[in-house]
């Protein structure tokens, strides 16, 4: 089945408004969507009547952003209320702080002899207070800085490069605990692109489960064949739930919406959690 728990609009730092999202997924054969940008719940209600129009089950989501052990960490909520005050406000928290963040980056860039980084990735943003690295990343490469969004990272958004500035996000076990508080399950996202030990995976997996996480994202656009099958079977060491998404952002980045890669066969699907799953 085509299920896709995890993708973006530019209500975060994709490229297409919701209502377009859920309409490519359908027309791309997804049977079930969650939408899940940034540390923000502002993009579902429309997506959702989307896709109630259009009889595709729809999953509320979220991808709130962790700092663990040193390391940005994305936590992915699956179907919880999008309606928790509390939630909201630790949210809204998380991207005054992405905001802060961006503009002391531009800063970084403008001193490199960029200028105007900041107002550029804004005005690529769907959502003021979600502008992203992603949009920065954009803006270079409209701007003919930067090839692509990968030269963009590797050359000065990523870690340890010109333009990188340290943020501390929200912790584990506060991410989970929002999430489960507003009646979703947390799930680890993308764990491959963590750049851990196994060690340190093991760790970090275990401190989630204790905080309440059920799920692990086994298939994402970004894992390759054995990276799926490790996660697949770390999932069942840990008795989690695996979870699939494409982690579409737009076209050539992420994998293609509604078609993520398929679960390796002993996995536990976390959709047969949900009741649109039935």
């Amino acid at each position: 089945m085509n299920i896709d728990l995890h993708c973006h609009s530019n209500v975060s730092d994709g490229s297409l408004p919701p209502v377009e999202v859920v309409r490519l997924a359908h027309q791309n054969g997804a049977k079930m969507l969650a939408l899940t940008d940034h540390d923000t719940l502002t993009g579902l209600p429309v997506a959702r009547a989307e896709a109630a129009r259009l009889g595709l089950p729809f999953i509320n989501g979220v991808e709130v952003s962790v700092t663990w052990n040193n390391k940005v960490i994305h936590i992915v909520g699956l179907n919880m209320r999008d309606d928790v005050p509390e939630f909201q406000a630790a949210l809204d928290t998380l991207r005054s702080g992405r905001i802060s963040r961006l503009q002391l980056m531009a800063e970084k860039l403008d001193k490199k002899g960029i200028a105007g980084a900041y107002e550029g990735a804004l005005a690529l943003a769907g959502s003021p207070d979600s502008v992203g690295r992603a949009h920065l990343a954009r803006f270079l490469v409209q701007a003919g800085h930067v090839k692509n969004m990968q030269q963009a990272f590797k050359k000065y958004l990523g870690d340890g490069k010109p333009a990188y500035v340290k943020h501390e996000w929200a912790s584990l076990q506060d991410a989970v605990k929002w999430i489960v508080d507003a009646g979703g399950v947390a799930v680890i996202a993308h764990p491959a692109r963590y750049d851990m030990s196994a060690t340190k995976m093991r760790e970090m997996i275990g401190e989630f489960k204790e905080a309440g996480g059920i799920g692990i994202e086994v298939a994402s656009s970004s894992h390759s064949l054995s990276e799926r099958l490790n996660y697949a079977l770390l999932a069942e060491r840990f008795e989690l739930y695996a979870s699939v998404g494409s982690d579409y952002h737009g076209v050539n980045e992420g994998g293609q919406l509604g078609v993520p890669p398929p679960l390796p066969p002993i996995c536990k699907p976390i959709w047969t959690l949900f009741d649109q799953a039935a």
